[in-house]
């Protein structure tokens, strides 16, 4: 079972994520919380897999809570918003958030999302990718924390993968894109992040983007 802590501070939208988590066999809802700081207590307390975390709430925001959580590693994050794209995605993912998705997203994907998360894998809405990479590519010098040089311990290999990982791709994509198992894609995303000191898959595609990594 994939546990799930639904954090979201409108009780009837919360109500709503809750009745769609519930109706997939394989998705239990271990607790709610109606702002920030609960959020991460509770987080604490229950240990969830996955944290489906509202950017918006009182005491704490979402990005925030979304930080706390990830840095003590007490679960994965997926942040949920109304918001395709501002302050707030990059703010989520480079708090370490696992996947960004839309609240208008359809039922099916939402628990699609959840599911994928809590395999290790970041997911980030099709239509938010899309703007995302559109956002890096139209503002080529944009300013970037990202040192360069943090690249230099990665292999070839583990430079292609990020790549891939740049353009939002899975797992399966980037065993598809470059001829290797998917067994294989995923040790080297795990070895890329250890390397580059990062929390999440969806980090490592900001990294990509603002350091200009070229696909193969």
């Amino acid at each position: 079972m994939i546990r799930v802590l639904v954090a979201e501070d409108q009780a009837a939208v919360r109500a709503g994520l809750v009745l769609i988590l519930r109706s997939a066999p394989d998705i239990e809802v271990a607790g709610e919380a109606a702002d920030g700081e609960q959020a991460v207590a509770l987080a604490r307390e229950l240990r969830p897999d996955v944290v489906l975390m509202d950017v918006q709430m009182p005491r704490l925001d979402g990005v925030s809570a979304t930080r706390q959580v990830v840095a003590e590693e007490l679960a994965d994050v997926l942040v949920l918003t109304t918001f395709d794209l501002d302050e707030y995605v990059f703010g989520a993912l480079r708090a370490g958030a696992s996947g960004f998705l839309l609240k208008n997203t359809e039922a099916r994907d939402l628990i699609a999302a959840v599911r994928t998360v809590a395999r290790g894998e970041g997911f980030v809405a099709p239509a938010v990718t899309r703007r995302l990479i559109a956002e890096f590519a139209a503002k080529p010098a944009r300013a970037s924390t990202a040192d360069p040089a943090v690249l230099d311990s990665l292999t070839r290999r583990e430079r292609e993968v990020l790549a891939c990982l740049g353009e939002g791709m899975s797992n399966a994509g980037v065993a598809e894109r470059l001829d290797m198992a998917e067994a294989t894609v995923k040790t080297h995303v795990s070895r890329l992040l250890g390397k580059l000191g990062l929390r999440s898959r969806v980090q490592a595609a900001v990294l990509a983007q603002e350091l200009g990594i070229q696909r193969p």
